[in-house]
């Protein structure tokens, strides 16, 4: 028997940052999913405490400031993507500056310096991200799909998730429904 999962990572990265933190008796307040503020100073010790027991779930602590910035955009982007409550029909680079309190272009140029990619492919690539999910997961027609991420159309949308993955959406749902056949046949 298959089972399959669906979860979401900044509340899974909050829970298990939380827990850890709890366990060493360290205080704090998390801001966001890739942000945590100490209330004093970690020892040395803490710190290396710290590091193993989350480097067990995947989750790396780092201390430059700028890639931690970007880790921070890259999180807004997938929160802003994934969340459903968000009215994604408002200017994006808005949004970002006012969550991150950086102006648009320093983000940009930041992020393009670091990653060597846009903050727009970024985007895309995490809706197309979403779009699989929604194929996969959910009874969404592709129309229905489109409105949920705010594409200007079901053409639009296609086009993004073609040159993104090589497919079309329909081909995409065709090859996930023979493989959920499959599996239900084993």
């Amino acid at each position: 028997m298959r089972v399959y999962v669906k979860f979401d990572f900044n509340k899974t990265c909050k829970t298990v940052l939380g827990e850890q933190l709890d366990t060493l008796g360290i205080k704090y307040v998390l801001h966001g999913a890739g942000e945590v503020e100490f209330e004093r100073p970690p020892t040395q010790a803490e710190m290396l405490k710290l590091e193993r027991t989350l480097d067990r779930y995947g989750i790396e602590v780092m201390d430059d400031q700028q890639v931690a910035l970007v880790q921070r955009i890259k999180d807004a982007i997938t929160e802003w993507v994934q969340d459903d409550e968000n009215p994604k029909k408002y200017n994006f680079s808005t949004y970002l500056s006012e969550k991150l309190a950086y102006s648009y272009t320093y983000l940009s140029s930041l992020f393009s310096e670091t990653t060597y990619s846009s903050i727009e492919n970024f985007i895309i690539l995490k809706k197309i991200d979403c779009v699989k999910s929604l194929i996969i997961d959910s009874d969404y027609t592709l129309t229905e799909i489109a409105h949920k991420l705010n594409y200007s159309s079901v053409a639009h949308l296609s086009a993004q998730f073609k040159k993104t993955t090589g497919l079309t959406p329909s081909t995409f749902q065709k090859i996930i429904q023979k493989r959920k056949e499959r599996a239900s046949i084993q």
